[in-house]
C-alpha cells in the first residue's frame, strides 16, 4: 500500500470518527482531496484507491492535469477552490464540475454564459468570509443571500452550497463560533433552495471541528498528499 493510499484511509477514519462523535453518519461527510501543486501521478494513486473528488487552486495547472487524466480517470469530479480571475473563467466553465470560490456576481455571470450547452450546469458554492478578514476572499455574511438569489437565476449554474476558509487560529472556541454561524446561514438558505446540499468547511488541521459544526464536505490536501510542492 503506497503512502497516498495509507493517508486516504487515515483521513477517512478521522472523518468517520468525527461524525460518530456528534451522532452523524460518516457517509454524510464527503472528502475532497486537494491536489494543487501535486502531479497527475498522485491523483492517479488516489483515484485507484477510490477517491473521485479532487480540488485545485490554480486554473492553468488544473486544466493541464484534467486533460492528462481525462482518459485514465474519466469520472473524476473536479472542484475549483481557489480565486478565479475573469480572464480564466472560460477555461473553468469548460473544464470543471464545481466552483467553490464564487463571491462576485460578474464571475457567476461569466461562468453561466461560458458553460457549454452540452454540459450539465456548473455546480456553485458561494465563498463566505466568516472571519471578516480584510485580506481574505469571500462575501461578508450579510451579503450572501443577495448574491445567492442572483446566482440561482443563472441558467448555466446550479447553486449547491457555501464554502469558507475560516481564520487561522488556535482558539477553537472562536473557530467554532465562526463555523456555526455559517451553518446557521446554510440551514436557512437550504430551506429556500432545496438543491443546496453542500457546506464546504474543514481542512487537514480542523476537519474534526468542522464535522462537529455541520460540514458536509472537507477539503484535505496535506494530510493526503504531504506538504505542498513549491
Amino acid at each position: 500500500m503506497n503512502t497516498i493510499v495509507q493517508h486516504l484511509h487515515t483521513v477517512h477514519d478521522r472523518i468517520a470518527t468525527a461524525a460518530r462523535a456528534c451522532d452523524r453518519h460518516p457517509d454524510d461527510v464527503r472528502l475532497l482531496a486537494v491536489s494543487k501543486t501535486k502531479p497527475a501521478a498522485d491523483v492517479r494513486s488516489a483515484y485507484a484507491a477510490g477517491q473521485r473528488r479532487f480540488g485545485e487552486n490554480y486554473v492553468q495547472e488544473a486544466v493541464d492535469k484534467i486533460a492528462a487524466l481525462k482518459t485514465d480517470c474519466p469520472d473524476i469530479r473536479w472542484h475549483l477552490i481557489g480565486p478565479l480571475q475573469s480572464n480564466k473563467s472560460r477555461l473553468v466553465a469548460e473544464a470543471f464540475d464545481w466552483v467553490q470560490s464564487v463571491d462576485r456576481l460578474r464571475i457567476a455571470q461569466r461562468l453561466s454564459a461560458q458553460r457549454p450547452g452540452n454540459m450539465r450546469p456548473l455546480n456553485i458554492c458561494l465563498q463566505v468570509n466568516v472571519s471578516a478578514e480584510d485580506n481574505k476572499s469571500g462575501l461578508p455574511l450579510d451579503q450572501v443571500e443577495a448574491l445567492a438569489l442572483e446566482v440561482s437565476q443563472l441558467p448555466g449554474l446550479c447553486l449547491r452550497g457555501l464554502m469558507t476558509i475560516p481564520e487561522a487560529t488556535d482558539n477553537s472556541d472562536k473557530l467554532r463560533t465562526q463555523l456555526l454561524e455559517l451553518k446557521q446561514l446554510f440551514d436557512r438558505m437550504a430551506e429556500k433552495y432545496p438543491q443546496m446540499d453542500t457546506l464546504s468547511m474543514g481542512m487537514s488541521n480542523d476537519l474534526e471541528l468542522a464535522v462537529a459544526c455541520g460540514s458536509t464536505l472537507v477539503r484535505v490536501g496535506t494530510a493526503i498528499f504531504g506538504s505542498r510542492n513549491p
